[in-house]
């Protein structure tokens, strides 16, 4: 019986010690907790911040690829907020981004949202901008302006920073219109550039296409699911839920999944 326990033991311990990384994993690019990323948030929610899903994402695959990473939000009062539920702003509602976006956080410490302004590029190895309204509204007054727009003065000096230093930008959904307005000789996706509604999802926000381009970029029509890498910028883009679908969220999960592998693959070079 006691021969039979320790023969069932050094099986058991055989099979464990072949199983894949479901115990530790490393990620796919370096040992895990050598690439810092800073992730920039606009509040909490599609209509009027960051999109919960693409946020969510976002962190899943960097802990996911063995990054660490710090949640960064403009400390600031976001342009109105929204009733989700029946899609118009809210009335007498005021509130702040950094306290919305804190929504995402989890844990004490460095896990906690930080206030954009304390972003320091020569801290981390690249930035990422999650998708949703509040690009538009909050981060930029895309909403008001178009192609004119303006930038928050922190996602502004932060995009700058980060594109001089020659570290990685990865932008989802709307965000590429971020750095589109103060970057130079971009190439981007955000998806399709008309609205080729089929059963599966629509695209109902190709203005935005158009308005890159207006900005001097050049744009890359892809997949939700895919990302567009610009190797000489560094900027990575992937279109996400500028396709709206109601069904179809593991094309968005694959998209935010391969625009955070080239940013990683790119920051460890």
């Amino acid at each position: 019986m006691l021969a039979t326990r320790t023969l069932l033991s050094k099986q058991t311990l055989a099979v464990l010690s072949r199983q894949p990384a479901c115990f530790v994993h490393h990620g796919d690019y370096g040992n895990w907790g050598n690439t810092n990323i800073a992730v920039v948030f606009s509040g909490c929610g599609w209509w009027d911040g960051t999109d919960v899903h693409e946020g969510v994402y976002t962190m899943y695959h960097l802990s996911r690829n063995g990054a660490r990473f710090q949640m960064f939000a403009p400390n600031q009062q976001q342009m109105h907020v929204m009733d989700h539920v029946k899609k118009q702003p809210g009335s007498g509602e005021n509130r702040n981004m950094m306290i919305e976006a804190a929504r995402f956080s989890h844990g004490q410490g460095m896990m906690q949202m930080q206030d954009l302004s304390k972003l320091d590029v020569n801290s981390f190895d690249a930035v990422i901008f999650p998708g949703g309204h509040g690009v538009t509204k909050n981060l930029s007054s895309f909403v008001k302006d178009g192609k004119d727009c303006k930038l928050n003065n922190d996602v502004e000096r932060v995009l700058k920073d980060f594109h001089r230093s020659r570290k990685p930008i990865g932008l989802a959904s709307m965000a590429p219109l971020l750095a589109c307005r103060v970057l130079p000789g971009l190439e981007v996706t955000m998806g399709y550039e008309r609205d080729d509604s089929t059963r599966w999802g629509t695209w109902p926000n190709t203005n935005m296409v158009q308005a890159v381009k207006s900005m001097g970029a050049r744009h890359n029509g892809r997949e939700p699911y895919e990302a567009h890498v610009d190797e000489k910028n560094k900027v990575v883009s992937t279109p996400t839920f500028m396709w709206e679908t109601e069904y179809h969220y593991h094309y968005i999960f694959d998209g935010i999944g391969n625009m955070v592998k080239h940013v990683m693959r790119m920051s460890t070079k």
